[in-house]
C-alpha cells in the first residue's frame, strides 16, 4: 500500500525522560512516585546476604515465628526499604541531573514492611538553593516518606543532594 501526503513531511517528536533541573524544583511541593513496588522475599534475601546483613529477623523464618512483634514473619531488611523509597523518585526528581548525594540525616523506620507488603514514595522538597562554589549547580534538600499499602509511614528521610542546574550562575543560556 503507498500512501501519498501533500506538503511538508511532519517531524517527529521525541521526549527524553530526565528528572528536574535545580530551577524545576519548588520548595514545599510534595511529588508522588508511582508505581509502588511490591517487596518480595527473593528481594530481602538477596538484598539483605549481598550487603552481609545476617540478621534472622531478616532471613530465619522459624526463628522469627517466635519473636513478639514480628506477626511471625521475617522483617525486610531497613536499608532495602529505605534504598527503595529514593530509588522510586529517581525517574520524576534527579534522572540525569543529579551530580552527587551529599548525605542523609533524621532516617527513621516507624513501620515494618514484611515480605508482600507494596511500598509506596513520595518526596517534598524542602529548600533549593544555587551553590556558591559551583554555579552551575545547587543543592535541594528532599524529604523522602514510604508507605506501605494501608498507608502507614514505614520509612523516613532527609536527603541532600547537589543537581544540575538549567542555566549557568551568570543567567547564561543551558548547561546541556
Amino acid at each position: 500500500m503507498t500512501e501519498t501526503t501533500t506538503g511538508s513531511p511532519k517531524t517527529a517528536t521525541t521526549i527524553e525522560q530526565r528528572g528536574l533541573w535545580l530551577e524545576e524544583f519548588e520548595e514545599g511541593v510534595t511529588y508522588l512516585h508511582r508505581p509502588g513496588r511490591t517487596v518480595t522475599e527473593a528481594d530481602n534475601t538477596l538484598f539483605t546476604t549481598q550487603t552481609m546483613n545476617t540478621q534472622p529477623l531478616h532471613l530465619d523464618a522459624a526463628w522469627a515465628a517466635t519473636q513478639p512483634g514480628f506477626h511471625g514473619e521475617r522483617l525486610v531488611n531497613s536499608m532495602f526499604t529505605l534504598s527503595t523509597v529514593v530509588g522510586l523518585s529517581v525517574n520524576q526528581l534527579t534522572l540525569g541531573t543529579i551530580v552527587a548525594n551529599l548525605g542523609f540525616s533524621e532516617i527513621a523506620f516507624p513501620a515494618p514492611m514484611f515480605h508482600g507488603d507494596t511500598l509506596y514514595a513520595e518526596t517534598e522538597c524542602l529548600s533549593v538553593r544555587r551553590s556558591k562554589s559551583r554555579p552551575n549547580q545547587g543543592v535541594v534538600e528532599l524529604r523522602h516518606i514510604g508507605r506501605n499499602q494501608h498507608g502507614d509511614i514505614v520509612c523516613t528521610a532527609v536527603r541532600n543532594t547537589l543537581v544540575q542546574c538549567r542555566t549557568t550562575g551568570d543567567g547564561e543560556g543551558e548547561t546541556s
